[in-house]
C-alpha cells in the first residue's frame, strides 16, 4: 500500500511538471519574428554553383562576395532557381563561405503585393536538422537506457530549457531582477529534477537543501567577488549589445553574478544528490546509526566526490577562454598582465566561485541529510555513543 502510494505521488508530480511545461511553452516571451507578413518568408535552399572569382584570401579569411545560384527546397516557391550574393567582409566568426550542395537558410523578398518571389537573401548554412536529430537520439537513448528514470529525466531536461530560455531570459528583460529572479528559477529547476529523479522522498529533501544551500553560497560568493574585482557584466558576449537595443535598464553586473550560480547549479546539484543517495543507503543499511555518525559518513563520501566534481568544473569552464589565453601566450603578454585583465578575471572569479560554492555543499548536504534523514532513535544513539 505504501509503495503503491508514493507511485501514485510520483506519478502526480511528474504531470504537475508536465503541466508547467506545456503552460511555459505558451508564455509569450517577446521572440518575434523577423519576417513581416506579405513582405518575405523563409525557406530552405540547396547552392547549386557558386563564383569566387572576386574572393580574395588573406591568411585564413576571405573577402569579397561569392556570386551564388540556388534552388529552393521548401516553401511556396520550392523548385525555383535564383541568383544571390554573400558578402564576406573578413572576420571568421561572423563570415560563411559556401560551397555547392551546401544547404542554407534564406529569406526570400515579396513583390507585387506579396504574389512574386523578388531577391533571395541569404542568411547562413541550414544546420536545425541536424540538431533535431541530435537532441532526439540524445531524449531517445535516456528513455531506452535509463528506463522510467531516463523518461523523467527527459521531463525534467526540457523543463529546465523551457524555464531558462522561456521564462528566465525574457524576465530580464522585462526588467525583473537578474539575481533574484535566478535564483527563484534555480530553486525551481532543482526541485524538479531532484524530486523527479529522487522520488518524493526524505532522500530527495536532504539533497535539495544542500544544492540550495550551495547555490545560495555561490550567489553571495559572486556578488561580493564581483564587486571586489570591479567587474562588470560586459565582459559576456553580446552584453552591452543589449544596452543598444533598447534595454539600457538591464544591471550586466547582476547578470554576471545570476550567470555564475546559474553555470555552476547543475555541478551542485549532481554532488548533494551523490551524498544524500550515499547517506541514504548507509541509514537503509543500519537504521540505528546515530545522526553524527551519518553526518560523519556524508562527509567522507563529500571529500571523494569532490576531488573530481572541482576538476569537472574546471574543465567545463575553461573552454570559454581557452582561445583568448591562447592568444595571450601567442602573443607573449606577460602572465601578469594577462591574469590581471578583465575578461580574464571574470572567468578565473567564475571558476573559482563556482568552485568554492562546490566545496560547501558536501559539508551542507550531510548536515542537511543527518537532520533529514535520522529520527529519533538516531539521537538516541548519538547521546549513548558519547
Amino acid at each position: 500500500m505504501i509503495a503503491r502510494s508514493a507511485a501514485r505521488s510520483e506519478l502526480i508530480f511528474v504531470a504537475v511538471i508536465l503541466v508547467l511545461s506545456v503552460v511555459l511553452c505558451l508564455v509569450p516571451t517577446g521572440y518575434r519574428s523577423p519576417y513581416a507578413p506579405g513582405t518575405s518568408v523563409p525557406a530552405i535552399a540547396r547552392i547549386t554553383a557558386v563564383n569566387n572569382s572576386v574572393v580574395k584570401e588573406l591568411g585564413p579569411v576571405k573577402e569579397g562576395e561569392q556570386q551564388l545560384e540556388l534552388r529552393i527546397l521548401t516553401g511556396r516557391f520550392a523548385g525555383r532557381n535564383f541568383h544571390s550574393s554573400n558578402n564576406l567582409v573578413g572576420k571568421l566568426e561572423i563570415d560563411k563561405f559556401f560551397a555547392p550542395g551546401d544547404r542554407a537558410l534564406v529569406v526570400v523578398d515579396l513583390v507585387d503585393g506579396g504574389r512574386q518571389a523578388g531577391y533571395v537573401n541569404v542568411i547562413d548554412h541550414f544546420r536545425i536538422d541536424i540538431l533535431a536529430v541530435l537532441a532526439a537520439a540524445f531524449l531517445v537513448l535516456l528513455v531506452v537506457l535509463g528506463g522510467w528514470t531516463g523518461a523523467k529525466s527527459v521531463v525534467s531536461f526540457v523543463f529546465t530549457a523551457l524555464a531558462i530560455f522561456k521564462f528566465l531570459m525574457p524576465a530580464m528583460l522585462w526588467g525583473w531582477s537578474p539575481v533574484w529572479t535566478t535564483l527563484g528559477v534555480v530553486a525551481l529547476i532543482e526541485a524538479s529534477a531532484i524530486y523527479l529523479i529522487g522520488g518524493l522522498t526524505r532522500r530527495a529533501t536532504a539533497a535539495f537543501v544542500g544544492a540550495m544551500g550551495g547555490v545560495l553560497a555561490t550567489a553571495f560568493l559572486a556578488d561580493a567577488v564581483t564587486g571586489l574585482l570591479k567587474i562588470h557584466g560586459a565582459v559576456r558576449p553580446y552584453a552591452e549589445t543589449l544596452l543598444y537595443s533598447g534595454f539600457g535598464h538591464l544591471d550586466l553586473s547582476a547578470l554576471f553574478v545570476a550567470g555564475v550560480f546559474l553555470a555552476s547549479s547543475g555541478a551542485v546539484m549532481d554532488l548533494s544528490m551523490d551524498i544524500a543517495a550515499a547517506m541514504d543507503e548507509v541509514r537503509e543499511k543500519d537504521p540505528a546509526i546515530g545522526r553524527a555518525e551519518l553526518v560523519g559518513s556524508g562527509l567522507v563520501v563529500g571529500r571523494q566526490v569532490l576531488g573530481t566534481m572541482t576538476t569537472t568544473l574546471l574543465l567545463a569552464y575553461s573552454s570559454s577562454y581557452s582561445a583568448l589565453i591562447m592568444t595571450f601566450i601567442a602573443q607573449g603578454v606577460p602572465l601578469i598582465n594577462a591574469l590581471n585583465m578583465v575578461f580574464v578575471s571574470a572567468e578565473l572569479a567564475h571558476t573559482l566561485v563556482g568552485s568554492l560554492g562546490l566545496v560547501l555543499v558536501a559539508p551542507l548536504t550531510a548536515v542537511a541529510g543527518g537532520f533529514v534523514l535520522v529520527g529519533g532513535r538516531g539521537r538516541r544513539r548519538d547521546l549513548k555513543s558519547a
